[in-house]
């Protein structure tokens, strides 16, 4: 018997109990996700190379999101509960506070020559990394407004939600830097992303275009279906954040979110070259919602929609039955 009920046989046949025609959910993920299983007659085939170690295996990236998800997450009732909407927010809000909590506060801290440069950019990277470990399943760990849009133009996370996101991220950032504020003071713009020096803001500005497209291209792509790395994503996306600080931050700061930006600059006062931080990152994230479709068409698969919203309940059942309404 497996977790939550699902029952393996001798013949590695998963029992998947037939609902009541009044159970079955209209939600199109839902039924695609329940054909895609029927069509292999509830049988995951086995390896004979790697049956030892993985005896089980499903024949399609969209059932295994589905099988790894249905034995990895708790209660799915409660992500289904409208009441418990908060527990998202709160985890974008968390999850941005520490965010820039570790990307101004290391730039404040560089500014005034206390760690390196290279400390600085991948504090954020590694942070980024955790973040998506320990929260990702709550709300998809966006973070980032632009990339709540991204899943949104995707078709990957519900509209309605983008708003909720954005002010959530948006207030995360402030609060980091008014903690910020009541440790070191108003100080090296509390870590602000700036130009430069020796660079302009239309360089910075594209630079952030560049930046964002490569960023949200990695992210659109380990969340589809296509590749499915599920947590492993999470080393991509926050290894990226990292390496493009690296070699980028001299010229723009590296920001690739509005919100990152729009924290230190409400605290601290300084709007200098703040459009370059909004304008830039949001051509980015067409530009990469643009190659995705290019690459693996529209979105709205299964498992993308559940790495976007951070909720299974458009593949899995409250009780019993993984593809139960």
């Amino acid at each position: 018997m497996g977790a939550d009920g699902l029952e393996l046989g001798e013949d590695r046949k998963v029992v998947v109990p037939s609902p009541d025609a009044q159970s079955v959910s209209k939600s199109p993920s839902r039924q695609r996700a329940r054909r895609n299983l029927e069509g292999t007659n509830g049988f995951l085939p086995k390896s004979a190379s790697m049956a030892a170690a993985s005896p089980t295996r499903l024949t399609s990236h969209e059932q295994r999101a589905l099988y790894r998800g249905w034995l990895a997450f708790g209660s799915v009732a409660e992500f289904e509960n409208p009441r418990l909407a908060y527990r998202r927010l709160f985890s974008e809000l968390l999850g941005t506070f520490l965010l820039v909590l570790a990307a101004a506060g290391g730039g404040l801290l560089h500014g005034k020559g206390q760690v390196t440069l290279t400390a600085a950019v991948v504090a954020p990277g590694l942070m980024v990394l955790a973040i998506i470990l320990f929260m990702g399943a709550i709300s998809g760990a966006h973070l980032n407004p632009v990339v709540s849009l991204a899943f949104a133009l995707r078709g990957d996370f519900l509209w309605r939600r983008v708003p909720w996101y954005v002010v959530a991220q948006l207030l995360g950032a402030t609060l980091a830097c008014l903690f910020l504020l009541g440790v070191f003071g108003n100080v090296e713009h509390l870590g602000a992303t700036l130009p430069g020096p020796g660079y302009r803001a239309w360089q910075a500005f594209l630079m952030e275009i560049a930046l964002t497209g490569a960023l949200v291209s990695v992210i659109l792509g380990t969340a589809s279906a296509a590749q499915n790395v599920g947590t492993i994503g999470a080393l991509g996306v926050g290894g990226y954040v990292a390496l493009a600080g690296l070699w980028a931050a001299p010229v723009s700061g590296a920001s690739m979110n509005p919100a990152r930006s729009f924290g230190p600059a409400l605290v601290s006062g300084d709007w200098h070259a703040y459009w370059v931080y909004v304008a830039g990152p949001l051509l980015g994230a067409g530009i990469a919602v643009g190659c995705a479709w290019i690459l693996r068409g529209r979105g709205g698969d299964a498992a993308a929609h559940a790495a976007a919203s951070g909720r299974l309940e458009e593949l899995l059942p409250s009780h019993g039955d993984p593809m139960a309404g």
